[in-house]
């Protein structure tokens, strides 16, 4: 058979070829089209649910459910927050992601950062140091007293251990003041042996 009576398009064997042909190219597309969802996993993605707030186990359980994988990633402190709770996530919630996509969470630390403690001992009055104490981001617990001038600070304690001045504690720490009474603790003038004639006298006598 000549090409030109293979092609003719009385011949039945060429509508068959071409038949043939065509139903091969659309089974490797379809093949290849499945292949690509498969490794892509079209149609497999999910929103990213929330877990703001949650501690980290029950974040990973959460994530794990949903066929992601959670990492932590950062930490930062919010004094009002406990302490191990998801504060932010990568992506947030409400994304869509495929299965097995990492989500990366923002964890309120587990360690509350120290702070400098304002040097208040001997050079405020119970008032100054209240403010700067404040200031500072500390609370205060009622003034331990002590014999002293009024009001005047003297030290300021953590956990009942007096600090030195360049001495940290966890920011947001009760701290206590250690305050004078108001009674010294020097001997007082009235205390000492009065000053009379005969005194004056008698230390004359040495002269």
């Amino acid at each position: 058979m000549k090409i030109k009576e293979f092609f003719s398009w009385k011949n039945k064997m060429f509508w068959l070829n071409l038949l043939a042909m065509i139903v091969v190219a659309v089974v490797l597309i379809f093949i290849v089209l499945k292949s690509l969802d498969a490794y892509t996993r079209h149609g497999e993605a999910i929103a990213v649910p929330n877990a703001k707030g949650m501690t980290i186990a029950q974040a990973q359980t959460l994530f794990k459910n949903e066929g992601l994988e959670a990492v932590i990633s950062d930490s930062t402190y919010v004094k009002d927050k406990p302490a191990g709770i998801i504060l932010e996530h990568s992506p947030q919630s409400g994304r869509r992601v495929k299965k097995g996509r990492v989500i990366y969470l923002t964890i309120n630390t587990l360690t509350v950062p120290l702070q400098l403690v304002p040097d208040v001992a001997d050079n405020s009055s119970l008032r100054q140091a209240q403010a700067r104490i404040l200031a500072a981001g500390f609370k205060l617990n009622t003034p331990e007293h002590i014999s002293g001038a009024k009001d005047w600070v003297y030290g300021i304690k953590h956990n009942g251990n007096m600090l030195k001045p360049g001495d940290k504690a966890p920011v947001g720490a009760n701290l206590t003041l250690v305050v004078g009474d108001g009674t010294s603790d020097e001997m007082e003038l009235g205390d000492t042996e009065p000053i009379t004639d005969d005194t004056l006298i008698s230390d004359d006598s040495f002269f």
